[in-house]
Formats: structure tokens, C-alpha cells, sequence
């Protein structure tokens, strides 16, 4: 009888060992989905930088993580450059939009797949026809042959301090000339001093005559 009850408590310490040496999963911990934040961003104007965050949930413990500094950074565009992990600033002269994408490793116990997620970046200056929202905004150029002032109402013309104003495309901007003897309006409608040009879609550009 003696015998017997040894022999259970070995096995029971066999099977006891057994399981405790076996392993969580296989993993030590496994990276199940990764995120990107924010989403989605628009640089309205291509200037200053936006930071994405990748954040990235795990289980074998369950934990939530920002590896943006650890994250592989992408784009499949040129809209955008990386200045740091997950730092973006815009293109010059870029105009359109790219998917950004961070990837991390799923897990030093795992398979050795590769868990992605994904984000967008769009740069629109409204100001150039050719971006996503361009044409909604154009330049007002105006030009001063001989001696004189130009202004506008809106305002945003002071010439000749300041002879250039973004004006939504379809406005009517009323220009008057003045400090001078005025001649005539090249490419606005009008008489007299104060003449009023309709803004078109890539800019418009307007002379004032003087003596």
C-alpha cells in the first residue's frame, strides 16, 4: 500500500512539473493589432508637422502600448516626409494623399508575422488648382504701371506695399486706384478709378495705368 501512494505522489509531482514548464501560448508576449492615430489628417496648408502615434494591443499579459518610437513607418505617396518615427511634415510642392502605415513584429514567441496598421495623410492647399480642395482659393495680382496706390475691398490689396491676396475663386473683389493720375484698368471691368475683377480658378492678374 505504501508503495502505491508514493507511486500517485510521484506521478501527481510529474504531471505538476509538466505543467508548469510548459509555455504561455508559445508566446512571451503577442501583438494582436496595431493601431494608428489619428486616423485620418489634412495639412491644409503644406507647412508645421503632425505627430502619429502607433498603439499597439497585446496579449500573454493583455497590455496597450504606444511603440511609435519602436514602429516601422511608411507611406505610399510622397505627400509627406518622415522627420522622425511617426513625425510627418509635407512635401514641398506636394499636393494629393498617401496611406501611412506602421508595422511591428507579432511577438518574440509568435510565427515571426508582421501586424500592420494603417492611416491616411492628405495635402490640400487650396491655393493650387491641382490639390484634392484646390480651386477654391486663388491670387489676386495686382500690378502698378507709373505712379500710384491700388486697394481692395475685401481687403488684402495695398499696393504698392502689398500687391497680392488669396480670394475665394468667383468673388468679386472691387479694386480703386488713387495717390496718382489714374490712366486705365488692364483686365478689369469698370470705369473711372475703381474697376471689379470676378476671381478665377488659378489666380488673376490685374494692371493699373497711371500717368
Amino acid at each position: 500500500m505504501k508503495r502505491r501512494y508514493v507511486g500517485l505522489a510521484l506521478g501527481a509531482l510529474i504531471v505538476v512539473g509538466a505543467t508548469l514548464a510548459l509555455p504561455s501560448c508559445g508566446h512571451d508576449q503577442k501583438l494582436v493589432s496595431l493601431q494608428i492615430q489619428p486616423q485620418t489628417f489634412t495639412f491644409l496648408t503644406p507647412a508645421g508637422s503632425e505627430q502619429f502615434s502607433a498603439v499597439a494591443t497585446y496579449i500573454h499579459p493583455p497590455a496597450t502600448k504606444d511603440v511609435s518610437s519602436q514602429a516601422k513607418w511608411a507611406i505610399d505617396d510622397n505627400v509627406v516626409t518622415f522627420t522622425s518615427p511617426g513625425v510627418v511634415e509635407p512635401t514641398v510642392g506636394a499636393c494629393g494623399g498617401g496611406t501611412i502605415s506602421a508595422s511591428m513584429p507579432e511577438g518574440t514567441g509568435g510565427s515571426g508575422n508582421v501586424t500592420i496598421g494603417y492611416g491616411t495623410v492628405t495635402v490640400d492647399d487650396p491655393s493650387i488648382a491641382t490639390c484634392p480642395g484646390g480651386g477654391t482659393v486663388a491670387t489676386l495680382s495686382v500690378g502698378i504701371n507709373g505712379v500710384g496706390t491700388v486697394t481692395s475691398t475685401p481687403a488684402g490689396i495695398s499696393c504698392p506695399s502689398t500687391c497680392s491676396a488669396s480670394y475665394d475663386v468667383g468673388a468679386s473683389v472691387v479694386l480703386t486706384a488713387g495717390g496718382g493720375q489714374f490712366l486705365s484698368w488692364s483686365n478689369c471691368t469698370g470705369t473711372g478709378s475703381s474697376c471689379t475683377v470676378t476671381i478665377a480658378t488659378g489666380g488673376s492678374a490685374v494692371v493699373a495705368n497711371f500717368q
